[in-house]
């Protein structure tokens, strides 16, 4: 139980690491789900077409939105789209990066869907049987006593095996091979356009615009750490407010609930640590302690999100807030002209003993 918590706790804190794995866990999810998968062509004219081709593009697309579903990202590009401006701006070169992350992730698993049944073929030839030239691979002595009906009927059986008959029309075999063969060339060159496609977003982007693509990226890590601390403080919030709320519960209605039977070095034990607890449990609260402030809160980070502008915290004694320039200046003309104007004076007492 410990690994598999290790484990979840390394894939929350590698965000990039868990989507990759989600990718791949689909990539391979869709390549098994095609080998059990038992294909069964209908062998009609009229439902060839459709059945091959859905196959080949339907699987692609649940897979598509499968991997929108399973990324956490998207909820999080969501929000950030639709929230309202304030105090902060949005900036659409930082959504539009978050999108495209997406969208790269959860082309993996369409991809190889259609490769694998590219690479098969036997979609391809369920689909595209009817379109074969019958001359080329079958007797044209007996082909041309047939119509075209059942010239079109026969080529419609050629992926089904078990209800092709008529061997000595045409030879299913040879056919068969002829369009896997085409499919199987689609396969590569779909492979060989994705993986160049692939290599120039990943290696020429960042060429001519690193200076955006480093904004982008950092902007968009800011905006996933910092709904994960959000969602943290809100959750530690909530466990300290119930907490508190349940000791005040019992103590009303209990009334004193410490032990009187202790002797007093162990009370004062025990008060200093329930001081020390209610302390932390004060700063846990973060100075909220009703439910109308925290709802105005949360309301307040939905609407009104801070500006990403850190204010400069100042040390005790460095502060030069609420001293006027027309002061300063007058202290240092007072001392170029030789008097002190406005400068506080220091006293000093002597005291002498006579022992």
């Amino acid at each position: 139980m410990d690994k598999f918590r290790m484990m979840f706790q390394f894939l929350q804190s590698n965000q990039e690491s868990f989507m990759n794995g989600i990718c791949g866990i689909m990539a391979l999810a869709s390549a098994q789900l095609y080998s059990a998968f038992e294909f069964s062509c209908p062998c009609i004219p009229e439902y060839n077409y459709a059945y091959g081709i859905g196959l080949l593009v339907v699987p692609p697309i649940w897979f598509f939105l499968l991997g929108f579903v399973l990324n956490n990202n998207v909820s999080m590009l969501a929000e950030e789209w639709k929230r309202p401006t304030g105090k902060r701006v949005k900036d659409p070169t930082v959504l539009r990066y978050m999108f495209v992350s997406i969208t790269q992730r959860s082309l993996i698993a369409p991809m190889v869907w259609i490769s694998v049944t590219l690479m098969d073929g036997k979609s391809f030839l369920c689909a595209f049987s009817v379109d074969l030239d019958i001359r080329q691979f079958g007797n044209s002595t007996l082909i041309d006593g047939m119509t075209e009906v059942e010239m079109i009927k026969l080529l419609a059986k050629i992926p089904c095996k078990n209800i092709f008959d008529q061997h000595d029309v045409i030879s299913r075999e040879a056919a068969s091979r002829y369009i896997k063969c085409i499919s199987q060339a689609f396969g590569w060159f779909f492979l060989l356009m994705m993986t160049f496609a692939a290599f120039l977003i990943r290696a020429i982007r960042p060429c001519f615009t690193q200076a955006a693509f480093l904004k982008t990226k950092y902007w968009s890590h800011y905006i996933d750490i910092e709904r994960k601390l959000f969602d943290e403080t809100c959750k530690e919030h909530a466990k300290t407010f119930a907490k508190v709320c349940i000791q005040q519960y019992f103590e009303s209605i209990s009334g004193d609930m410490r032990s009187f039977h202790k002797n007093r070095s162990n009370r004062e034990d025990s008060d200093d640590d329930d001081d020390e607890k209610k302390k932390s449990d004060e700063d846990k609260l973060l100075g909220i302690h009703a439910q109308d402030d925290m709802n105005k809160v949360l309301w307040n980070w939905h609407t009104c999100k801070p500006p990403l502008a850190l204010r400069k915290e100042q040390p005790d004694g460095e502060s030069h807030e609420g001293v006027s320039p027309t002061a300063v200046n007058g202290g240092l003309k007072g001392l170029v002209n030789g008097h002190t104007h406005n400068v506080p004076k220091r006293e000093w007492a002597v005291y002498y003993s006579k022992v």
